[in-house]
């Protein structure tokens, strides 16, 4: 018993000093600002692999059904850049919205939540200029 429990020690132990890979972003968090008509808005959360392993994403996580990510399904290798897109479809939504994308991957810092913001608006509408009649009476 005692020699399963410090293999298991062992182990643990040689896991936690293994490299890691290390997954920097650019920025955690996009302001879209405004959009307008119901449009898809997207950004590119751009990314480094800092570590000296390859980097794995295991999953990439919309907080609802209105967002869609795009990422890399292959290895990113330490040093290469890659993204994530984040497309973001307000459909008939109006008003300030922020919404989030739950990145986990075999890096040190293995969870990472990405945030976009910003409000859906109609498009306005232009002013009508007055309807100007010419009233004098030349012919």
């Amino acid at each position: 018993m005692a020699f399963s429990t410090l293999f298991v020690l062992a182990q643990t132990e040689k896991q936690e000093n293994e490299p890691k890979p290390v997954i920097e972003f650019e920025t955690v968090m996009h302001d879209f600002g405004k959009i307008f008509d119901g449009r898809p808005a997207e950004f590119e959360f751009k990314f480094t692999n800092k570590g000296k392993v390859p980097l794995i994403l295991s999953s990439v996580q919309p907080g609802c059904g209105c967002t869609t990510p795009e990422w890399p399904r292959e290895p990113i290798m330490p040093g290469q850049k890659a993204k994530i897109k984040a497309i973001y479809n307000p459909g008939t939504f109006r008003g300030a919205f922020s919404k989030g994308i739950t990145v986990t991957s075999n890096a040190s810092n293995n969870s990472i939540q990405l945030t976009f913001k910003g409000i859906a608006e109609d498009t306005p509408k232009e002013p009508q200029s007055p309807v100007k009649l010419d009233v004098g009476g030349g012919f």
